[in-house]
């Protein structure tokens, strides 16, 4: 799916991971919050991020990436932007109904295409456009259901939608300008998102569930899932910076959409959710226009290397 050079060994690992490590946590968190009854998501986050910056100091300290320290005003400024997208889709979550949350995802990349065609010079051909359609038909066809509206909800998912498209740009655009890796800016930008988080994430867990997470009652079998959680979360987090990294945002959200589609299907399949064929026609739909968003990326990617190598042959 990467847009600059077709399917290489390094972004296939990266898709994988992330599919992998996200469907994981998944499962992980729906045992947690469904089952035990945990569902201080913003709060846990906060602990994904402080165990995802310790596991990178630890590996840093045994030498297995270098520290590259850069503009520490961009690095705290996505940090938090970051932070705060991730509290203001819980939040989105809490206030609209299912439905609406999962169209305010939908809507993350239409958004992303227009704010890089706008503001970064992006072009998408109509291809491409075709596909990301087709693939947003196709998971809006599975999984939006009601569409309850109201003011604060509607508020809260327009600011969530812009954060996470910006922020998510800002993860591909930072790495490229500064020449930093995936691993080195998540080392020094997952501190101020656990902050972020950790301040703000009892008083919106609070807001949403009407409990503190602080008087919860932690059994040795929720201390277990959370863990499992946290050791999850840094797989998950080191993926989803090398997937922006070395495709782009929007496939990225692309990828995002296969995994609710597994997610589904894993749920249908072993845990026998309630399922209608309205939802397995969507997610073939989906898959229709993922693997066609890959193959056209592919083909592009390959244009744009020959193109750019006939360049480099007339300037010799």
């Amino acid at each position: 799916m990467g847009e600059g050079g077709g399917f290489q060994l390094g972004t296939v690992g990266a898709l994988s991971l992330s599919v992998v490590s996200s469907v994981s946590i998944v499962i992980c968190n729906k045992a947690l919050m469904s089952s035990l009854g945990f569902k201080f998501a913003t709060t846990l986050t906060s602990w994904h991020l402080l165990v995802t910056f310790c596991s990178l100091h630890v590996a840093l300290w045994i030498k297995l990436f270098e520290h590259k320290p850069f503009d520490q005003k961009a690095v705290m400024g996505f940090g938090i932007l970051n932070g705060i997208s991730i509290g203001l889709l819980n939040l989105s979550l809490g206030f609209n109904s299912v439905g609406f949350y999962q169209m305010t995802k939908l809507a993350i990349i239409p958004c992303t295409v227009f704010l890089e065609t706008a503001f970064l010079g992006k072009k998408f051909s109509r291809s491409i456009q075709l596909s990301l359609s087709i693939l947003l038909l196709g998971v809006g066809i599975a999984t939006v259901t009601d569409l309850q509206l109201n003011l604060l909800g509607s508020v809260l998912s327009l600011l969530a939608i812009i954060t996470t498209c910006i922020a998510q740009i800002m993860t591909n655009t930072i790495q490229k300008k500064f020449k930093v890796s995936s691993t080195q800016l998540l080392y020094q930008s997952s501190p101020y998102q656990a902050l972020t988080l950790f301040v703000s994430g009892p008083f919106l867990d609070g807001l949403l569930t009407n409990q503190n997470v602080f008087a919860f009652n932690y059994t040795p079998q929720v201390l277990v899932f959370i863990v499992f959680s946290c050791l999850i979360s840094v797989s998950v987090n080191f993926s989803t910076f090398l997937v922006i990294g070395k495709t782009s945002p929007v496939t990225y959200q692309v990828l995002g959409h296969l995994k609710t589609c597994l997610v589904l299907t894993f749920g249908y399949v072993l845990l026998h959710d309630p399922f209608s064929w309205r939802n397995i026609f969507g997610i073939l739909v989906a898959i229709v226009g993922m693997v066609l968003y890959s193959y056209l990326c592919t083909i592009e990617g390959q244009q744009r290397a020959r193109e750019a190598s006939a360049q480099m042959l007339q300037v010799q």
